[in-house]
């Protein structure tokens, strides 16, 4: 258990963070598939990489962590499933280059499906870095602005801005150049869809919020002068 800072034993927070590292985890490693979405798209062909479908789930619980625990905790979380996720990557990549068993033939396909393309594993890192921390900041700040209302105006504000630079970085970097970038409408296709997901998961923001606020006995409110210099871990 760890202690919060009301000086609560927490229960929870240690699942939530698995939660939210494990999102991004599976995230990284389904994005290189192109997904074909037209059956749900009425305005023409649109394709998005796989990821889709889960990553939004890491800004759901990125906004319940830092709605329930602060930005304190909720920086400490962000750098804890990056972290895990350079360990996944470089654990692929160590595994990827040791000789295989003479009686094992599927290296080419470990090599194109687990591989890593380094332009995904470089936008990935860049876009979820300073999508999360931008999402984290905006909720937090507008927390103190609505005096703790309003909970659904600060989770659609701070994914808008924070899925909005995660979604523009990632596919610029990933796929500027490829037939996938389309000119870039790929980058604003994929960040509306983003944000109707976290409209849609909106209810079970508050079910979650609700349940974490009264379990464990804390709502937090950031100091002002709280540093929010996202390398300032230990701070």
């Amino acid at each position: 258990m760890l202690i919060l800072p009301n000086g609560h034993q927490s229960r929870l927070l240690i699942p939530i963070a698995v939660i939210f590292a494990g999102v991004l985890i599976v995230s990284n490693i389904v994005a290189i598939k192109m997904v074909n979405f037209d059956g749900l798209n009425p305005f023409g062909a649109v394709y998005f990489p796989g990821a889709v479908i889960i990553f939004p789930i890491s800004y759901i619980f990125g906004d319940i962590l830092a709605e329930v625990y602060g930005f304190r905790i909720a920086r400490m979380t962000i750098w804890s499933a990056f972290l895990a996720n350079v360990i996944v990557v470089f654990s692929i990549i160590i595994v990827m280059e040791m000789p295989s068993a003479p009686f094992w033939d599927d290296q080419d396909a470990y090599e194109a499906i687990l591989g890593p393309v380094w332009r995904i594993v470089l936008g990935s890192f860049l876009a979820f870095i300073a999508g999360e921390f931008a999402n984290t900041y905006v909720l937090v700040r507008m927390k103190k602005i609505t005096k703790g209302r309003f909970l659904w105006s600060r989770t659609i504000t701070s994914t808008i801005v924070g899925q909005g630079l995660d979604t523009a970085i990632f596919t610029t970097v990933a796929f500027v150049g490829s037939a996938a970038f389309q000119g870039g409408i790929l980058i604003w296709q994929e960040w509306i869809a983003k944000v109707i997901y976290e409209a849609i998961g909106t209810p079970f923001t508050y079910m979650v919020v609700n349940f974490l606020k009264k379990h464990e006995g804390i709502d937090t409110f950031d100091s002002d002068d709280l540093s929010y210099n996202p390398f300032k871990i230990w701070s």
